[in-house]
C-alpha cells in the first residue's frame, strides 16, 4: 500500500489522501471495497495468481466517503480519499495507530511537501469514479493509470 496527501484550509478539492492498493489481476467481480469515515477495507481474489488479498486500516483522521473516488486497474486500486476537516497541516501518518506496518509506504511519486503543495501541478481525476458501489468505478473497461506517464 502506497500513500501520499494534500491539505488545504480553504479548498476541499485540495484536501485529500492518495492511497494505492497494489493487487495484480483482481477483477472487479472478485473484489470488495468498503470506505467508511475512519477506515478502509479491501478484499479481493486473483484467479490467475491463486491469491487472496485482504486489507483493513483504521485511518488517522476522518474522510468523507461520499466525496472519495476510486480507480480500478489490472495492477491496483487507486483511491482519492477526501479529508473531512479542512486543515493546512498534513496528517502525521495514515493510520490511527502510530506503530509501523511492513505493507505501508510513502508514495514519493505523488508526495509533495506541505510548503510546496500550492506549486504542485493539478492532478487529473477525470478517470476516477464515484463511490456509488463498485459498478460506479467506471464500467467494464478500465482506463489507463492517470498517474503513470508511460502507460498507454
Amino acid at each position: 500500500v502506497l500513500w501520499a496527501q494534500r491539505s488545504s484550509t480553504s479548498d476541499a478539492s485540495k484536501n485529500f489522501i492518495y492511497m494505492t492498493i497494489t493487487v495484480p489481476d483482481v477483477p472487479a467481480s472478485n473484489l470488495k471495497l468498503d470506505i467508511k469515515s475512519q477506515s478502509v477495507s479491501f478484499e479481493g481474489h486473483s484467479d490467475s495468481l491463486k491469491r487472496t488479498y485482504k486489507l483493513d486500516v483504521e485511518l488517522y483522521g476522518e474522510i468523507d466517503p461520499a466525496e472519495s473516488k476510486t480507480l480500478h486497474t489490472g495492477k491496483n486500486i487507486q483511491l482519492k480519499l477526501q479529508k473531512k476537516e479542512l486543515k493546512e497541516e498534513y496528517w502525521p501518518r495514515l493510520l490511527k495507530e502510530s506503530k509501523k506496518v511492513h505493507y505501508l509506504k510513502t508514495d514519493f511519486d505523488k508526495w509533495v511537501d506541505e510548503d510546496e503543495q500550492d506549486e504542485a501541478p493539478e492532478e487529473d481525476f477525470s478517470q476516477f469514479g464515484g463511490m456509488g458501489g463498485m459498478p460506479g468505478m467506471g464500467g467494464g473497461t478500465w482506463p489507463k493509470n492517470p498517474f503513470d506517464q508511460n502507460s498507454t
